[in-house]
C-alpha cells in the first residue's frame, strides 16, 4: 500500500468514512462520498486534483450520496453496481469488471449482504491488490446490518453476507480493509477507534470471521442489531432515483416571528438546536429538542418530520450553515429557515415560554424513571425499576404513558431533553431531565445499577 495516497474523510456524527485517493495524474477517485462534499473539495483541492471517478459501493440509507452532484458539476465518472439500477448516468459494473484509474485500477467484487446490489471496490497497483473498499461488507470488527430491505430477507441477506465476508477474506493478508461504516455508525458497528484495517487483522480479531459455520454467523449478526432511524428506509430509494444537485449551499434563512406563527399554524415543526440548559430554561411550546452536536443528523432523521416544514431556533454561537449542511446530506430539504432573535423575540412578541426541569442525580425522588436509551445500553446497566421505552419509539408510545411525574434520563442528557420534548407535546407535565445518566447515579447513591433487560 505504500504507493497509495488515501485520505479518509471521517463524519464522526454518522458514524463513516468516505475516501479519496490521489491518482498521481491531477485526478482523483472518491468513495462513498456523502451530498455534503465539503471534506472530499478541500482534499481535492489542497492537493490540486479534479476528482474524476466517484464510486458508490451501494445504495446508501443513512446519508444522500454526493456522486450525482458530482457528475453534474465537475463531469465526474460515476462507477457503481449494474444492479442497484440508478436512474441517472453512470457506469454500471458487475462482478469482476475492472475501470483503469490511470496507472491503478479498480476492480469490482460482488459482495451483497448490507444491500442486495453490495459492491466492494478491490484497488490495484499493477497486479498488487493494495486494499479494498468495503463499503458495508466487512467493517472493522464487524458486519454491516442486514435488516434495511425488509424483514423477510433479513436472514437470507445475513447468509450472502457470510459468503461475502469469506470471500473477502480470501485476499491477502496485507491488504488494506476500508469499510464505510464504523463506530457510531448505525448500519453496525462495535464501539472503538479505528477505522481502516487489513483482512489479515480481522482474520484474526474480528468474531464474525471467526464464526464458526454460516449459522453461528447468522445468529451472532441478527442478534447484534439494534433499532435504525427511519429514514434509513427512504434514502435508499432516494439515492437510487438520484439525489438532488444543489443549486447553492443550503442555508438557513431568517423568519421573523410573525412568520414562524404562520408556518406553526399551518403544520411546521420548530427543532430547537440549543443546548440542553438553554432549552429547560425556556424554550418555545411544541418544540422538539434535538441539541446541535456531531450526532445531530442521525436524531434529526429519526426524530423530526421529513415532509413538514422544519423551522430552526439556535444558539447565537451555532453555525446556521452548518446546521443546514447536516439536514441536507441526509435528505431534509425542509427547512423553512430559522426564528430571528430566537426564543426572546418570540416572547417579546407576546407569545408565551415553557421550560423544563434540570434535576441532578442526588435529587431524585419517587418519580418514575423512564430511560430512553438504546436497548443494549439499558441492558448493560440502569437504575433498579427504571422503564424503559427507546427514544425513536416513544413518540408513538408517549399517549399510552401515564401521566405521573417522571424523571427522563439517558447517558447525558441530550436525548432525554428530546424525549422530554416529545413528552410535552404530547400533553404530559411534571416532566424533569437527569443532568447526567447512570453513573452519576451510581455515584451518589452507592448501590449498583441493574443489568437485566
Amino acid at each position: 500500500m505504500t504507493g497509495i495516497d488515501l485520505v479518509p474523510l471521517v463524519d464522526e456524527g454518522l458514524g463513516n468514512s468516505a475516501y479519496l485517493v490521489d491518482l498521481g495524474d491531477g485526478r482523483a477517485l472518491v468513495v462513498d462520498v456523502s451530498l455534503d462534499l465539503r471534506g472530499a473539495w478541500r482534499a481535492a483541492r489542497r492537493r490540486g486534483l479534479t476528482v474524476a471517478f466517484a464510486a458508490d459501493t451501494h445504495l446508501h440509507a443513512d446519508f444522500v450520496s454526493g456522486a450525482r452532484h458530482l457528475a453534474a458539476t465537475e463531469g465526474t465518472q460515476i462507477l457503481a453496481s449494474a444492479a442497484g439500477h440508478r436512474e441517472f448516468t453512470h457506469t454500471g459494473l458487475r462482478d469482476g469488471d475492472e475501470v483503469d484509474l490511470g496507472g491503478l485500477r479498480l476492480r469490482a467484487l460482488a459482495t451483497p449482504g448490507h444491500t442486495h446490489e453490495h459492491l466492494s471496490f478491490l484497488l490495484l497497483d499493477g497486479d498488487a491488490p493494495a486494499g479494498v473498499f468495503t463499503g458495508g461488507s466487512l467493517l472493522v470488527g464487524s458486519a454491516a446490518r442486514t435488516d434495511l430491505v425488509s424483514a423477510e430477507q433479513t436472514e437470507d441477506l445475513a447468509r450472502q453476507q457470510y459468503a461475502s465476508l469469506q470471500r473477502l477474506a480470501t485476499l491477502p493478508d496485507e491488504v488494506g480493509v476500508w469499510p464505510t461504516h464504523g463506530a457510531g455508525s448505525f448500519c453496525s458497528a462495535p464501539p472503538g477507534t479505528e477505522r481502516t484495517s487489513t483482512i489479515g487483522r480481522e482474520k484474526a480479531g474480528n468474531p464474525l470471521l471467526r464464526a464458526k459455520n454460516e449459522d453461528g454467523f447468522v445468529a451472532d449478526l441478527l442478534g447484534s442489531l439494534g433499532s435504525f432511524p427511519p429514514y434509513f428506509l427512504r434514502l435508499i430509494e432516494v439515492n437510487r432515483r438520484g439525489s438532488v444537485v444543489l443549486d447553492t449551499d443550503p442555508a438557513l434563512p431568517p423568519l421573523d416571528v410573525g412568520a414562524v406563527q404562520s408556518l406553526l399554524t399551518d403544520g411546521a415543526q420548530l427543532v430547537d438546536t440549543r443546548s440542553v440548559p438553554e432549552f429547560a430554561a425556556g424554550h418555545v411550546p411544541g418544540a422538539l429538542s434535538i441539541p446541535f452536536r456531531p450526532v445531530f443528523a442521525s436524531w434529526l432523521g429519526w426524530l423530526a418530520p421529513h415532509d413538514r416544514p422544519l423551522v430552526i431556533v439556535r444558539g447565537a454561537d451555532q453555525d446556521p450553515a452548518e446546521i443546514a449542511w447536516q439536514a441536507t446530506k441526509i435528505g431534509y430539504t425542509n427547512l423553512a429557515g430559522e426564528l430571528t432573535g430566537g426564543v426572546d423575540a418570540w416572547t417579546a412578541a407576546g407569545h408565551s415560554a415553557t421550560s423544563t426541569r434540570l434535576v441532578r442525580a442526588g435529587q431524585l425522588g419517587r418519580e418514575r424513571i423512564l430511560d430512553i436509551r438504546q436497548t443494549a445500553e439499558f441492558a448493560a446497566g440502569h437504575l433498579p425499576g427504571a422503564t424503559h421505552i427507546e427514544l425513536g419509539e416513544l413518540a408513538e408510545r408517549a399517549g399510552d404513558l401515564s401521566r405521573e411525574p417522571t424523571v427522563v434520563m439517558c447517558g447525558h442528557g441530550e436525548r432525554a431533553m428530546g424525549a422530554a420534548s416529545l413528552l410535552e407535546q404530547a400533553g404530559h407535565r411534571d416532566l424533569a431531565v437527569l443532568d447526567g445518566g447512570p453513573q452519576d447515579w451510581v455515584t451518589v447513591s452507592g448501590r449498583s445499577l441493574e443489568s437485566r433487560t
